[in-house]
């Protein structure tokens, strides 16, 4: 699979690891610990089999957009079938415009039965993941507030970049001029 993805600003990136430090700190689950050089605070807006010439011509288009401000609403957890603990983003007019797009450019492309159907513009969830589990409510009970930093107010959406989940490489995905 291939993931679409929005980078955050410096600022923001550091604010994200110093959760991610944190909550390993305090012995829960943390993206932290994942050590491979690829991982790095992001934003997931979809996820398709794979990058054809099509999705890459209109992720061109998004990649022009860019930068795009956002704010961070605060924490948030999921449990689906994993405990996730993340920062939430506010999911304002530009945002869901930019992941509409997104979204569209993967559908137009990619055999239905592939996508997440949490990634849909109706289910997304816009949000940075902190730690992730496969035990269920991992970070239920938990003092969370006390552990981790205040999410800056604003953010900047910096760079779209596409993860392959087979192979480990990372692509930074460049407008069109």
């Amino acid at each position: 699979m291939r993931t679409v993805e929005l980078l955050l600003d410096e600022a923001a990136d550091v604010a994200v690891r110093e959760a991610w430090r944190r909550l390993a700190e305090a012995g829960l689950p943390s993206q932290a610990r994942h050590r491979s050089p690829t991982n790095s605070p992001h934003l997931t807006l979809a996820a398709c089999p794979e990058l054809t010439a099509p999705i890459r011509w209109e992720l061109a288009e998004v990649a022009a957009a860019l930068p795009l401000p956002a704010r961070f609403t605060g924490v948030v957890r999921f449990e689906r079938p994993t405990s996730v603990l993340a920062w939430a983003l506010q999911l304002d007019s530009a945002l869901a415009g930019l992941h509409a797009r997104v979204w569209e450019a993967v559908v137009s492309d990619s055999p239905p039965e592939t996508l997440n159907p949490f990634h849909a513009p109706a289910r997304w969830s816009p949000h940075i993941t902190l730690g992730r589990s496969r035990r269920a409510g991992a970070f239920a009970g938990r003092q969370i507030p006390e552990i981790l930093p205040a999410p800056p107010l604003s953010v900047w959406l910096t760079t779209l970049r596409s993860y392959d989940t087979e192979t480990g490489a990372l692509e930074v995905l460049e407008p069109r001029f």
